[in-house]
């Protein structure tokens, strides 16, 4: 519970090249899970009963947070040098009642041995005595961006989900503030800001029940933070509205408790647990996906998974290969005015690497963009790693059926080599949220910290190089696509 699309040949390339995967690798194993955060190089999120996860790269999880106070469906955010969790004391069918209480409790730092990790006495900040149409649980946080005041959100199907204001400083309520229902018929809420609307994400169907779980996410939006939040189709979420934003699908199901982590200026995630993955024996997961947004929506994007694929340019559609001489199928050469139609249909076998390969250069070859034939030099196989970041393994590319792997240099640009394993033949490949894919090497040769400025550029139609990410610029976008 927490905090764009390609079109045409785009399309394409999406529903061919990748699929939805399931949880994180590690013991990814959590119940309504937390936004998840970063605290001293370290990533973190929490869950129902206490404990929560944590990850030093944000890709292998294991189990390690504490919470103190028990409670379910927690959620944090950093406000300045502070971390605010805010949790549910009983309600939600818990124990047999609907009375709860929401809270809210401080830390310095989240992992429990650093030496600031020390939880403040929770406090009150909402209650629902069991009776009334509320049940006081599931709580999430947004701090406004255009006004940085603290809202957070609360309530089950058992009655409506609820806004109240509290005080960024000090994580109470705001004196005088009155709590206001702003949908029903969802549980698991949480509020995010993007572009100009307020959006209120809530979990619909049936949890807690594994494999048969029917969990799924919606949506509605407002331009007001105390809505109405209104739906795609023009329903408010007060009357049953909501526009889908992730269902079950490849082999995991059950997907709630939104949470959305910005990495980068069009670099999103959004978290969630699967109630049921089916290849972890139907245990409950925490999953990531990229965060896309079309037409003002949010929705889930799929995890990439590698393949064998080109890489394509979006400021002009070029392929990303490797610098040989282009080799020609030889065809007999006839106008289209001249074809015989009873003539029989040969189909055209595509180049193969052993038809070329034996002209290539020993030794590294330079990389260039050039017109996209599906050529053998044109191609890369794409694998994940057990090495990972935020959501995601980096990938080994090497010219496909070939170990000569894309390979940065100290000076930024950009070569292909004998695959040693090394950083910099270690790729981050993102998509972003307009569907597009960012390609950054783990490290630059020479330099001490990992990367997380310089992306593959492309800095003219045919000369790609390393340079600094700008989402704003297609130069920093790639397509992924099978031949």
């Amino acid at each position: 519970m927490k905090t764009k699309y390609l079109l045409g040949l785009s399309f394409l390339i999406y529903q061919f090249s990748f699929s939805p995967a399931g949880a994180q690798v590690g013991q990814p194993y959590i119940h309504d899970p937390s936004t998840i955060v970063e605290s001293e190089g370290k990533y973190f999120t929490f869950g129902t009963g206490g404990g929560g996860l944590m990850s030093d790269d944000g890709w292998s999880w294991k189990s390690g947070a504490d919470r103190p106070g028990g409670g379910a469906a927690p959620d944090i955010m950093k406000i300045g040098d502070r971390y605010l969790c805010i949790y549910g004391a009983t309600g939600g069918g818990l124990f047999g009642g609907h009375n709860g209480r929401i809270l809210t409790m401080w830390n310095d730092a989240l992992d429990p041995q650093s030496p600031k990790f020390k939880w403040t006495t929770a406090i009150e900040v909402a209650s629902s005595d069991g009776m009334e149409d509320c049940d006081a649980i599931d709580p999430s946080l947004l701090l406004d961006p255009t006004t940085g005041r603290l809202w957070a959100s609360y309530g089950t199907y058992f009655g409506n989900i609820r806004l109240i204001e509290l005080d960024p400083k000090t994580g109470e309520r705001v004196k005088g503030n009155v709590e206001k229902d702003i949908a029903i018929d969802c549980e698991a809420s949480a509020l995010i800001y993007n572009d100009g609307w307020y959006y209120l994400l809530g979990t619909h169907g049936t949890c807690c029940d594994g494999v048969n779980s029917t969990y799924n996410i919606v949506v509605g939006r407002s331009r007001s933070v105390e809505g109405p939040y209104v739906d795609n189709v023009g329903r408010d979420m007060f009357h049953g509205g909501g526009r889908l934003v992730i269902t079950a699908g490849d082999r995991v199901c059950g997907p709630g408790h939104f949470g959305r982590t910005i990495i980068d200026e069009g670099v999103e995630i959004m978290s969630c647990h699967y109630e049921a993955d089916f290849d972890m024996g139907g245990r409950s997961v925490l999953g990531i996906r990229p965060l896309l947004w079309k037409n003002g929506w949010p929705y889930a994007g799929d995890r990439f998974k590698g393949g064998t694929l080109a890489i394509l340019s979006e400021r002009r559609g070029y392929s990303l290969e490797m610098a040989v001489d282009f080799q020609r199928i030889e065809l007999p050469r006839r106008g289209g005015w001249r074809i015989d139609p009873n003539e029989p249909i040969v189909p055209v076998a595509n180049q193969k690497l052993e038809d070329v390969s034996a002209t290539w250069p020993a030794g590294n070859i330079h990389v260039r963009c050039a017109d996209y034939m599906f050529r053998p030099h044109q191609l890369w196989d794409i694998t994940p790693t057990e090495q990972g970041v935020l959501g995601s393994p980096y990938f080994k590319v090497v010219i496909s059926g070939t170990d000569r792997a894309l390979t940065a240099t100290a000076d930024l640009e950009l070569t292909t080599s004998a695959f040693t394993g090394a950083d910099e033949q270690l790729w981050r490949i993102e998509q972003l949220t307009d569907g597009t894919f960012r390609i950054m090497p783990k490290r630059i040769p020479g330099q001490e910290q990992q990367n997380t400025i310089y992306c593959v550029y492309s800095a003219a139609d045919s000369t790609p190089t390393l340079a600094k990410y700008d989402f704003q610029s297609d130069n920093s976008k790639w397509n992924l696509c099978k031949q």
